[in-house]
């Protein structure tokens, strides 16, 4: 952080979050407040005074200005101040979040910080686009947006929460696309080739790059000199030093693409990096979901173990048979396999067949032989399944950590309407967005127009975990019983 000075504190952010890829969201309400708030807060990003480091650490990283502990106070009040909205609209006042007014009728513990602060991120995407000198094979993040043009790219080295070997996988890759004779693709109607790089590293050091590239009208001859010109630089010209394991290749004429949709190219290297949690070991593929915070990681999976496998420990001791978990949205199996020792079975469903595949793989690795992975869209396969898995009697708690999205609202009524299910753990890194409408569906009274008929949940006990240190979010993990 030698470019920047912790000086120029930016604006008070209880009420201003910031999300992770630069670019600014507010509190939900439209009020003139917060519309004064949102437009200072782009003025300050785009301050005289501030240099372009100090502007995108703002973006990225909004809280690298305060000590470790005063960003943990500052996310717990968050928390705080959203599950007093959740309380408020169970009480009948939607309205109010104020956490005076909305009392918590359930515990919310303190935050558990993260092992590890600085460099944290075990995947980075770095994207291409004009820098501030005007180069426009520039390799960093965005600042301002394509609607107003002004975007500008600036290079990462100084974020806190990025690691050193991240940082220079993103600086060779930019020298070279810069003596690479194709242009990069900024604009996908306006040509170029070069897009992202994706960065993927594991405790141990180990790399995976993945390049994505725009074919434009080449042939997959002329695609393939230039396979072989990044190949050569990676693995014995100067991009060598960087050390990869492995290094992909995707090509792609839309902004995100999946493995089946145009398959990931291994051009050099394993397929795979692995990771260790909890004493279990995991396979990575290029497009693999994985927390990116691999210490914290076991930190949030130590604590979803605990609250999943207390109602099976109680059964256990009464004689009971043992819960089955479902795990939606289970990802590479982590949340289950780093479970499947405390409950008689696990049934994860996933929408990634790539992400399944692993996860079939990670139980056999560990040897783990109560675990079954189904591919497919949770709305989809979650209201048969509950159905078959109600016949076979024991009890049922499920765990769910979708995306900022939320869930579909056909997998929450599938999991309201199964009344085997009494324990349901949600995992979520945006709470106070979509999440919340799972929370108030799950826990309304039963609502016939809506098919919402089983009986409903009520909110027990709340954990945060710092996942994303100098950032405001937090995964927050929010137990429901009934």
């Amino acid at each position: 952080m030698d470019k920047l000075k912790r000086i120029n504190p930016i604006i008070p952010l209880i009420q201003l979050y910031i999300l992770e890829d630069g670019y600014i969201n507010s509190e939900n309400d439209k009020t003139p407040a917060t519309k004064r708030r949102r437009k200072s807060q782009k003025n300050h990003l785009w301050s005289d005074n501030l240099s372009w480091e100090e502007r995108l650490a703002d973006a990225v990283t909004p809280l690298w200005r305060l000590s470790y502990d005063e960003q943990l106070e500052l996310k717990q009040k968050h928390q705080e101040t959203t599950l007093s909205q959740l309380v408020g609209h169970l009480s009948g006042d939607p309205k109010s979040s104020s956490p005076v007014k909305n009392k918590l009728t359930f515990p919310l513990l303190p935050i558990l910080p993260s092992p590890v602060r600085d460099g944290y991120r075990n995947k980075s995407t770095f994207s291409v686009n004009r820098g501030a000198d005007g180069n426009t094979k520039t390799v960093g993040f965005y600042l301002g947006t394509g609607k107003q043009g002004n975007i500008v790219c600036v290079n990462g080295d100084h974020l806190l929460n990025m690691p050193e070997k991240h940082k220079l996988v993103a600086r060779c890759y930019q020298d070279f696309i810069r003596q690479s004779p194709l242009d990069p693709c900024l604009l996908f109607h306006s040509g170029g080739h070069w897009r992202e790089v994706t960065v993927r590293t594991n405790a141990t050091g180990h790399t995976m790059a993945i390049v994505y590239f725009h074919p434009q009208t080449l042939t997959p001859e002329e695609v393939a000199v230039h396979q072989t010109d990044l190949v050569d630089y990676f693995m014995r010209g100067p991009g060598s030093v960087c050390q990869l394991d492995s290094l992909f290749f995707q090509e792609s004429s839309m902004t995100r693409c999946t493995h089946e949709k145009s398959p990931y190219q291994l051009l050099y290297g394993q397929p795979h990096i692995y990771e260790t949690v909890l004493g279990f070991k995991f396979r990575i593929s290029p497009d693999a979901f994985f927390q990116v915070n691999q210490g914290a990681a076991e930190v949030l999976y130590g604590t979803l173990r605990d609250l999943i496998s207390a109602n099976t420990e109680k059964g256990e001791k009464q004689g009971k048979p043992t819960d089955t978990l479902l795990d939606v949205c289970c990802g590479t199996g982590a949340i289950g396999i780093t479970t499947s020792p405390r409950v008689e079975k696990v049934i994860g469903i996933e929408l990634i067949e790539q992400a399944v595949e692993d996860a079939v793989h990670n139980a056999a690795l560990n040897n783990v032989l109560n675990c079954k992975f189904i591919s497919g869209k949770a709305e989809a396969v979650l209201p048969g399944l509950i159905v078959d898995l109600s016949c076979t009697g024991g009890g049922l708690t499920a765990v769910v950590n979708p995306a900022r999205a939320g869930l579909h609202y056909r997998v929450v009524r599938a999991l309201r309407n199964q009344p085997n299910i009494r324990r349901l753990v949600y995992v979520s890194c945006k709470p106070d967005g979509e999440a919340m409408r799972n929370f108030r569906e799950l826990c309304c009274p039963p609502d016939p127009q809506k098919k919402l008929t089983g009986e409903a949940f009520s909110p027990i006990l709340a954990i945060p975990v710092d996942m994303f240190p100098h950032t405001p979010h937090c995964e927050l993990v929010l137990l429901f019983e009934r």
